[in-house]
């Protein structure tokens, strides 16, 4: 029996003028249907970076930002804007003073602030007023009618006041979120759109930060997702790959790198993360780093298994589980097309249900995405065989934790060895500690099943 490695999967166009891409659509359009569903109803806080409403996707995301009004969802939008900000600042030939990465705010950089900031507002209300930024657009307002949006006094702030001698002016914090008044535009049909702008009790403004504005809000609503539009695809690992999740202890790591970056943008995904982490701990157990430069990413990581952003969450994402007969027609779905293509030895559906309890599978939302089998040969001897990924989750690690949960197994009962047979993934498995080895390394009874015509490699390693 020969086992599968992870490759890279060969990515795929969704939407193509030819059959195949019309098929890809539908299949698409039907596996959506579960997160249409989760997702009608529930509160979503987006954060809009100034340099996201300055890039020329926008009307790509006020397309994708409507198709979720009109599906359904709650939407706050939380909106700032540094880079106009500054530009503002170098027309009037002002200085822009930082202090620790934070803005300080005097009351000439104010009123600047406020007009850019208001500015801003009118566009975004505008671009949704009409649906789409693009001709070719069309509203997507449920049941017909208009998108509506909200902005309103919805953030009580205060001062962050003097610190190391720096007098930050009206450089602000929130203090106060106005909960009752957003949850009642919510429940209207309304989006909310908040700026970073906030109101003291006194009738001061103050100059926040959106990240803090929307992790607040998110909070304060006991919000379903808190979604930040970054520059970057996601969060990527040393070899420059998107990884789909973090945990909070994961996260805090990654913060810490980008924060320490010299690279405005990296440091903007530092910034991103830690908020992320705070809303995580505060109750918001869904926190998404989703690109803006990327067409569509919003609806793919929100609507389809394999995402195309980074989730932070301490919820397991997947579960590695003992399959059940239940899971047979998903194994065989699995494994059908490498056991056409001559990776894997074919199996009937009969040998399968009587075989599924030494299958181990990988589920994710209801879905099994990889699989994998432990055969006991002999006293001292197991056999490893039948890893197989699905095609979108490859180079995951789905058959490393495959293939380390059914190695802990043979150990625990009692096996010393295990061994696999594989005519293309050698490599994989010598990557993973395997040694290769011969017919007589096997016991006598699986040396007379072994296929000749096959030529299957043999390799092993001590648990």
């Amino acid at each position: 029996m020969s086992t599968l490695t992870e490759s890279h999967p060969e990515s795929e166009e969704l939407i193509n003028s030819d059959a195949n891409g019309a098929g890809a659509l539908v299949e698409w359009f039907r596996a959506s249907t579960q997160y249409i569903n989760a997702h009608r109803g529930k509160t979503f806080v987006v954060a809009l970076s100034g340099e996201a409403l300055a890039s020329e996707h926008l009307g790509n995301l006020v397309s994708d930002l409507t198709l979720l009004h009109s599906l359904g969802v709650k939407l706050i939008l939380v909106h700032g804007a540094r880079p106009q900000i500054d530009t503002a600042f170098k027309a009037a030939k002002l200085p822009v003073e930082f202090h620790k990465g934070m803005r300080v705010t005097d009351p000439n950089s104010l009123a600047i602030i406020t007009g850019v900031v208001g500015a801003e507002s009118i566009r975004l209300e505008a671009l949704f007023s009409a649906g789409a930024s693009s001709a070719s657009a069309a509203p997507l307002a449920s049941g017909g009618e208009s998108l509506s949006l909200s902005r309103g006094n919805f953030i009580t702030a205060m001062p962050i006041g003097v610190h190391g001698g720096i007098d930050f002016h009206h450089t602000g914090r929130v203090r106060r979120v106005k909960a009752d008044a957003v949850a009642k535009r919510l429940e209207e049909r309304t989006v909310v759109l908040q700026s970073n702008l906030g109101y003291s009790l006194t009738g001061e403004v103050f100059n926040l930060t959106v990240e803090e504005v929307a992790t607040e809000m998110a909070i304060a609503l006991k919000a379903d997702k808190l979604i930040f539009l970054v520059p970057q695809e996601g969060v990527c690992d040393d070899q420059g790959e998107l990884v789909a999740s973090l945990n909070p202890a994961s996260a805090t790591i990654a913060a810490e790198r980008h924060a320490a970056s010299d690279i405005d943008a990296e440091k903007a995904l530092g910034t991103a993360l830690r908020a992320s982490i705070k809303a995580n701990a505060a109750g918001v157990n869904r926190a998404h780093l989703i690109g803006y430069k990327s067409n569509g990413a919003l609806i793919r990581e929100l609507f389809t298994r394999q995402g195309a952003g980074t989730l932070i969450s301490d919820d397991s994402l997947d579960t590695l589980r003992q399959a059940t007969i239940d899971d047979v027609s998903a194994i065989l779905s699995l494994i059908r097309p490498l056991e056409a293509d001559g990776t894997l030895v074919e199996r009937s559906r009969e040998r399968l249900e009587t075989e599924i309890e030494n299958f181990k599978v990988i589920e994710l939302e209801g879905a099994i995405i990889a699989c994998a089998a432990l055969y006991r040969t002999s006293e001292s001897l197991s056999e490893i065989a039948c890893i197989a990924t699905h095609p979108n989750y490859r180079r995951h690690g789905l058959g490393a934790r495959l293939l380390q949960s059914l190695t802990a197994e043979a150990k625990a009962i009692g096996v010393e060895k295990v061994f696999v047979l594989t005519t293309v993934t050698a490599h994989w498995f010598i990557g993973h500690g395997f040694a290769e080895g011969s017919l007589d390394d096997l016991p006598e009874q699986r040396q007379a099943l072994y296929n000749l015509q096959r030529k299957s490699k043999i390799f092993l390693k001590g648990v």
